[in-house]
């Protein structure tokens, strides 16, 4: 923060007497990051209504299109924790950079791409810019902003990340209906180069401690970077393979899990052995309130990415809804995810606490799932909205209360690996939650598909047939596919209110903590 020096208390608590407002660099900082955060938020809700398209288009599986949207939520998830720690060393300025560098390499490859391959690996790119991105807003506003005030400024964030995810499902159908597939990259070739432009011109911070160059590549867990990228992936790619791309029992699922799993293991025990100058503090962790609001952080991502991949599916299979249609039918949770972020960033601001907003946060939501179970083939206009406008209010309530409350938790040397951490786990959240999601799906309607005598290929390519179902004339086979369709969503939106019931459950778990305490910052705005 500018021009306030913190001594460190031994009780890592202190009064804050003034309240703080933002400078001229300070607001212009804030409202770069909003911008970013818009940008990468666009691009990876953008592909939810489209994916049927490519997949049709480059004749490609349901699996293919399945990993065009999971393949960039991994390496988003994956890269976070690296590279906050690699920006306490370089720079904040300077990892931006280098994350906008790497969103605009994988945006060129899968504007160009011809086949799956090529999208593949231009979405694993984008991943890694895309995660830096979003991990850096959090960690730049740790540095700059009092905790107490957070969640006032925060809101913008949050405002226009919503924008982002409201935005790209509608435009991503517009771009198919009206043009082609491929606009859905070619949009972020602007936003890209104002981003290029805003992380040089207005994200500029100075150091606090200074080190040669030397002193840092010194201090970089070389180690603890390659176990967590490795073993996170391994781990990560077999749960995704799991009863999507291969049987949960096969060598190709199991192998890469166990693997992965034994990799974070030891990647535990090197953080605990090297103790200074590691990659992820096991401090972060260093009680059940943090470990309980690092859950809501995860669940919070299961249910807005399974929500938003699942439900525009939904439309454009069970009912027939056009790829802009489908979009727009999600608008309702996305709308109302705004006003439950900006009440609970007022309220939290102005009381000082943040369970209460928690644990409402989770009801709502969990009320908003439950009521989603009742969707079918028939299901009236209005109960689809609100159950929507449901989940949306509530989802917007937790991610506000719980990115305060893991910073209110975390120790003041953790502030920016807390914010981060907290990153990490919503956006791990995210292409597990629609793993998982897809497991079920696939599982359940294979199964319906059996008990009509009708082939399971159609669940394994649930996404193409999508194009058949409408060519088709009414018929019972037609009803009974629909059925099948529907009993999958089911499958699914049984497994968010699960999930969503549990976050709740562990949640009060979560201590009170004060929100009136200054965190020390890396970096200073110049």
């Amino acid at each position: 923060m500018i021009n306030i020096e913190v001594e460190a208390k031994s009780e890592a608590e202190s009064t804050v007497t003034e309240v703080w407002k933002p400078n001229r660099k300070e607001l212009l900082i804030m409202v770069s990051l909003s911008f970013i955060s818009m940008m990468v938020a666009l691009d990876a809700t953008i592909l939810v209504t489209v994916l049927p398209h490519i997949a049709q288009k480059l004749n490609g599986t349901s699996v293919e299109a399945f990993w065009t949207g999971t393949s960039y939520l991994l390496t988003s998830a994956i890269f976070q924790p690296v590279i906050a720690s690699f920006s306490a060393l370089f720079g904040r300025q300077q990892l931006l950079f280098v994350s906008i560098i790497f969103f605009t390499v994988g945006t060129i490859l899968c504007s160009t791409a011809k086949d799956f391959a090529t999208i593949l690996t231009g979405r694993c790119i984008q991943g890694v810019g895309g995660g830096g991105m979003i991990t850096l807003t959090q960690v730049i506003y740790c540095d700059m902003i009092p905790l107490r005030q957070r969640p006032k400024y925060f809101s913008m964030i949050i405002g226009a990340w919503s924008i982002g995810c409201i935005s790209g499902p509608v435009i991503g159908g517009a771009f198919v209906g009206h043009a082609s597939w491929r606009w859905c990259f070619h949009i972020n070739y602007p936003f890209c180069a104002l981003g290029f432009l805003v992380a040089t011109l207005f994200v500029r911070f100075k150091a606090v401690e200074k080190l040669t160059l030397a002193q840092k590549l010194k201090r970089v867990d070389w180690i603890g970077c390659f176990l967590f990228i490795g073993s996170m992936t391994s781990f990560l790619v077999g749960l995704s393979w799991g009863g999507i791309q291969y049987p949960w029992k096969s060598a190709a699922t199991l192998v890469p899990i166990i693997l992965g799993f034994l990799g974070i293991v030891v990647f535990g025990g090197w953080q605990m052995y090297a103790k200074e100058h590691t990659l992820l503090p096991m401090s972060v962790f260093y009680n059940w309130s943090s470990i309980a609001a690092f859950y809501s952080a995860f669940v919070n991502g299961v249910i807005l990415f399974t929500g938003l991949y699942y439900y525009p599916f939904y439309e454009m299979s069970v009912r027939g809804s056009s790829s802009t249609g489908a979009g727009v039918a999600f608008l309702p949770a996305l709308c109302f995810m705004v006003p439950g972020s900006v009440v609970v960033s007022v309220l939290t601001t102005r009381l000082g606490r943040f369970r209460w907003a928690i644990w409402g946060g989770w009801a709502v939501t969990t009320v908003g799932c439950g009521l989603m179970i009742l969707f079918d083939l028939h299901t009236k206009k209005v109960v689809l909205v609100v159950a929507l406008a449901i989940i949306g209010y509530g989802a917007g309530t937790v991610l506000t209360s719980v990115n305060v409350g893991v910073q209110a938790i975390s120790k003041i040397e953790n502030s920016a690996m807390s914010a981060s951490m907290y990153g990490f786990f919503r956006s791990l959240g995210m292409p597990l939650g629609v793993t998982l999601a897809g497991t079920l799906f696939q599982n359940s309607m294979s199964g319906r598909l059996l008990h009509f005598g009708l082939p399971t290929t159609i669940a394994h390519d649930s996404e193409r047939y999508v194009f058949i179902l409408r060519t088709m004339a009414s018929s019972p086979e037609k009803s009974a596919i629909l059925e099948s369709y529907v009993k999958g969503f089911e499958s699914v939106f049984i497994m968010m209110t699960a999930i969503s019931a549990s976050a709740l459950i562990v949640s009060f778990a979560i201590r009170k903590f004060s929100m009136d305490k200054i965190l020390l910052a890396q970096f200073t705005a110049r």
